[in-house]
């Protein structure tokens, strides 16, 4: 017993990248504020690149202050060292951000950016580093359009999945968005998964996307009114393509406030950094230098949720198939 005792090795001892894969399994606000309590080693990871191979804080970046969000990113990515293959969060407010973004992404191959402020010429400027991006979100991104679209398809080889959904109230204010699809067409070949719900699109913007996506096999055109494409068609010359679309036949048409019948405020909770996050730093941590990386975090409040604003909830209002 003496012998195997011995043997048995600490959590702490574990290799920095063994420790990284098992924080990742924990929430956000774990690893942030409790993870780095536990001691100085398990800081260590936490203010390297071991945990954010994945950076996801769309969730929290909803509810979040501009400036907040801008200094969390900051902070997540610096701390990446240019190694995260997936970002998540919603809402950039600014160009400045994605450009940030893009000076990192050398190994990014998962971009989710819905609801962002970012415009076609920082896109035009940014694309280029984005080479390696496979799976694409710029949903709910109104102030982009077929300019964005071409120089991501002409800069991401490799994009295979494109996910582009609009909330009709967004899109209210426009006539066609058929150049979108002309752009996608011309430039994303290579497309094996596309979301275009809620876009203004005819017909003919569709079958261009048809023609030339040939590899294609899933089509969301959930809210293309103006789009009608043959069934027979379809089952000749895509056999293999799933088109969702246009009739509304999903979760869209079930009473959404039915399923919160049971929401309670005992489900939210939330926490800052400088209250609740960083106080036990002050002298209680082994490692003080965790969180100095040349961005002071005064004033930074971090809020996590039980829940969370989810496709059904924000499509809750959408008009139903005329």
């Amino acid at each position: 017993m003496g012998e195997c005792s011995s043997e048995l090795r600490g959590w702490e001892e574990l290799i920095p990248d063994a420790l990284g894969l098992i924080f990742r399994n924990l929430s956000l606000q774990e690893v942030l504020t409790v993870v780095p309590r536990v001691c100085k080693s398990w800081g260590h990871v936490v203010s390297g690149p071991y945990c954010w191979q994945e950076i996801d804080i769309e969730e929290w970046s909803q509810r979040c202050k501009p400036e907040q969000l801008d200094r969390m990113l900051q902070m997540l990515i610096t701390r990446s060292c240019g190694s995260f293959r997936r970002l998540s969060v919603s809402g950039l407010r600014n160009d400045s951000l994605f450009s940030f973004i893009g000076d990192h992404a050398t190994t990014l191959q998962t971009l989710e950016l819905p609801r962002s402020e970012i415009s076609d010429s920082i896109v035009e400027c940014v694309a280029p580093r984005l080479s390696n991006i496979t799976f694409l979100d710029v949903s709910y991104c109104k102030k982009i359009g077929a300019r964005a679209l071409e120089a991501f398809g002409q800069h991401c080889k490799s994009l295979i999945r494109l996910r582009r959904r609009m909330h009709p109230l967004e899109v209210a204010d426009k006539v066609c968005q058929d150049d979108e699809a002309y752009a996608i067409a011309c430039t994303m070949p290579k497309l094996r998964h596309l979301e275009m719900a809620y876009l203004l699109l005819t017909t003919r913007g569709v079958l261009e996307i048809l023609s030339q996506c040939r590899d294609l096999e899933f089509l969301d055109i959930r809210g293309c009114w103006d789009v009608k494409l043959d069934e027979k068609f379809l089952k000749e010359q895509h056999s293999g393509l799933k088109v969702l679309g246009p009739q509304i036949v999903d979760c869209y048409e079930r009473n959404f406030w039915d399923e919160c019948s049971d929401y309670s405020d005992s489900s939210v909770y939330s926490w800052e950094f400088m209250e609740d996050g960083l106080d036990f730093y002050e002298g209680g941590s082994d490692d003080d230098g965790v969180w100095d990386e040349g961005q002071p975090l005064d004033g930074l409040e971090v809020r996590f949720y039980g829940g969370g604003l989810n496709d059904a909830f924000l499509a809750f209002d959408w008009p139903p198939s005329p």
